[in-house]
């Protein structure tokens, strides 16, 4: 883990380096890797996709690069200072706080514009927005399991069960889990739940009890901090990681971040990523195969099954026969769904046969 000091550091020898090329009478620059589909590359060693040799520059050659580098050199330091008071700020926060910057250029336009200079600061330095300090709004995204932690808090450590000690909402992520520890598990494989409806219906029905199963719950496309925790779980923990998800190519996307990375951070697929991750459904064949409630697919949902056939995240024999399927017999279906079928056939019959055929348990 990144130390406060280090973190500050390396923002620090950033800024020497734009001192350093107007000192050698140098247009300031910052180059960076190119965050789009063609510049995404996969990794043999790691199993996941980062960004390849393909780069972007930020250079004060222009007003608008001019006026990108000037928002940088606040925003380092900013990060700087919050590190040093050992404070911490929210992605939205760093935005409303440029308001008060002395100068009108360096004041963000817009959230997005402060999100992605953040990401560019990562980049450039190595370091994770989380050892900056910055966290993002909220997930609510939990734990449900056999598992044991200690936490570090500021008003100390504490040790928390992630079945004993909590409510039926499950122990919350905090926005940097490398501040916790795993003291003890009982858990045989760890499953991330895309929806909330699903996740309740699992603790209510005692899957995670009954199994030894680690429910995550995503809440939809899964924050960092969430896809940290799994990584962390399936490596540190030594147990297999499937995703349940709806059966819609948005839901296939939220399976190819937690297995694969995403594009927009393929500088830390290798932090957040889990190759190893499965994906037990909804399937295209089990809209078939159970007969499931569907929907018809919308034209955005074809170009998107169609976008994912040349997605290298997708390229597999598994996934292109299911998209391709798909797209032959036009529908989707959610992961409640399911219930059609009874509220325990989830539990009691699809899941576990699911996990069993993929060799889980």
């Amino acid at each position: 883990m990144t130390t406060e000091s280090d973190a500050r550091d390396e923002l620090i020898d950033l800024a020497a380096d734009f001192y350093d090329q107007f000192a050698d009478g140098k247009i300031p620059e910052m180059k960076l890797p190119t965050r789009t589909k063609s510049n995404i590359e996969y990794d043999t060693e790691s199993g996941v996709w980062t960004y390849g040799d393909r780069t972007s520059t930020r250079s004060a050659n222009s007003v608008r690069g001019a006026r990108k580098l000037l928002k940088a050199a606040y925003t380092i330091e900013f990060l700087a200072d919050q590190l040093d008071e050992d404070r911490s700020s929210t992605l939205r926060e760093l935005y409303y706080l440029s308001e008060s910057w002395d100068n009108d250029e360096a004041q963000f336009k817009s959230q997005d514009e402060s999100n992605d200079l953040v990401e560019d600061l990562e980049i450039v330095t190595g370091v994770t927005r989380e050892d900056f300090h910055m966290r993002p709004e909220e997930s609510g995204a939990t734990l449900m399991g056999p598992l044991l932690i200690r936490e570090q808090t500021r008003r100390g450590e504490r040790e928390i069960h992630c079945q004993e000690d909590v409510g039926t909402g499950g122990y919350q992520i905090p926005n940097n889990p490398d501040m916790i520890e795993f003291l003890d598990d009982d858990i045989d494989f760890a499953l991330a739940v895309e929806t909330g409806g699903m996740r309740d219906r699992l603790v209510e029905n005692g899957f995670d009890e009954a199994y030894n199963c680690l429910v995550i719950h995503l809440k939809g496309q899964p924050a960092r901090a969430t896809r940290r925790i799994t990584k962390r779980v399936h490596d540190e923990l030594d147990v297999p990681v499937a995703v349940f998800a709806d059966g819609d190519p948005w839901s296939y996307r939220i399976y190819g971040s937690v297995a694969y990375g995403s594009i927009k951070s393929a500088h830390l697929s290798k932090y957040l990523a889990t190759p190893e991750a499965q994906f037990v459904g909804i399937q295209p064949e089990d809209i078939v195969e159970y007969d499931l409630p569907a929907d018809p697919l919308a034209d955005s949902d074809i170009n998107a099954l169609e976008s994912e056939l040349e997605d290298p995240r997708f390229q597999t024999d598994y996934w292109e026969e299911q998209i391709e399927l798909q797209l032959d017999i036009g529908k989707k279906s959610e992961q409640q769904s399911l219930a059609s079928r009874g509220l325990d056939f989830v539990t009691d019959t699809y899941l576990p046969e699911r996990l069993d055929a993929m060799g889980v348990i």
